[in-house]
């Protein structure tokens, strides 16, 4: 495990999960925690980004050391985890969505993967549905082209013309290096995370893991998914009940990550992918379709947010 740096309790693990009105999802998450092989060991800290629904009341931690922060605002995903990170000083730090619940030994799992690999900069779980169903949520690092095509959705009507963000060509039951693993768990040690100044907090939302991952394989570390860590996964416990909000978000993201990885130019072709094929052929396929109204006017709203944000979007990337 990481060694001896001043102030780090290299025994322990900080586990953050940022909350944002995810119900008792949170609560099952935590018990989870409770119940895993290495409980003794961690430090539970619920970052609340001002929920309503107070699902982060009354946590009942189960003999778990666990602290819970409250943000007046939604201060976004990148931003609360940095501020969780800060509230503890363990030698390792697991990122944790509160729609997961960990298995008994799936936490051990991923701590036995980052300590053998002396090049380990990441671990992530097999995520999986209740049915025990694998996610195949590993993924490559954004190319310019890739993030164009995905963002005209081009990899959808076109796949095997086109490249794919994520790897459903593996079943995902073998442990292997990978280009990005998912932000539900993701393990890291903390020296190597405050060497990288944590995540970059203009993702509001998306984009931020992959981001971390990318910068983690430029600092020569290696990125790893690890099939005996597993790890049940709901999927957009909180983000699924704002659509407009959830596509603003993830197309603003998906331009920030384009222009810091790959300038500005390639983000001008992704935004304009956005605005003259994404978004019309999302409110097409919504009427084609026969859904109500609503979807097609939560496209409309991502679009009228994306298009007032976009100045400033641009003009801040081309600051870092």
């Amino acid at each position: 495990m990481i060694g001896s740096e001043p102030g780090i309790d290299a025994a322990r693990i900080d586990v953050v999960i940022v909350n944002w009105n995810s119900g008792d999802q949170l609560r099952a998450c935590v018990k989870s925690l409770a119940a895993s092989a290495d409980a003794a060991y961690l430090h539970v800290v619920v970052v609340d980004n001002a929920s309503t629904d107070g699902s982060a009341d009354r946590l009942d931690g189960d003999g778990l050391a666990l602290t819970v922060r409250r943000n007046p605002d939604n201060l976004g995903f990148g931003k609360a985890c940095n501020q969780g990170v800060a509230m503890g000083r363990a030698g390792t730090i697991l990122f944790l969505n509160p729609d997961t619940e960990v298995t008994r030994d799936g936490i051990p799992a991923a701590l036995a993967a980052l300590d053998a690999r002396g090049d380990a900069g990441i671990v992530g779980a097999r995520l999986v549905d209740a049915d025990g169903t694998t996610h195949r949520t590993c993924a490559r690092t954004p190319t310019a082209r890739g993030l164009v095509e995905n963002v005209m959705l081009l990899d959808r009507l076109l796949p095997r013309l086109t490249h794919q963000h994520f790897m459903t060509e593996w079943d995902h039951a073998d442990s292997r290096p990978v280009d990005a693993v998912m932000g539900a768990f993701l393990m890291i040690p903390r020296p190597l995370f405050e060497s990288l100044d944590g995540f970059d907090e203009r993702f509001f939302v998306y984009f931020e893991d992959t981001d971390l991952c990318a910068r983690v394989l430029a600092a020569g570390r290696s990125v790893n998914h690890v099939a005996d860590a597993v790890v049940l996964h709901r999927g957009q416990g909180s983000s699924a009940q704002v659509r407009d909000r959830r596509l603003f978000y993830f197309l603003r993201s998906q331009a920030l990550f384009t222009e810091k990885h790959h300038g500005r130019a390639a983000a001008y072709a992704v935004l304009a992918g956005a605005f003259l094929a994404q978004m019309p052929i999302r409110i097409l396929h919504a009427l084609l379709a026969k859904r109500s109204l609503a979807e097609a006017g939560a496209v409309l709203r991502a679009a009228r947010m994306l298009a007032a944000a976009t100045p400033r979007l641009l003009g801040v990337a081309s600051r870092h």
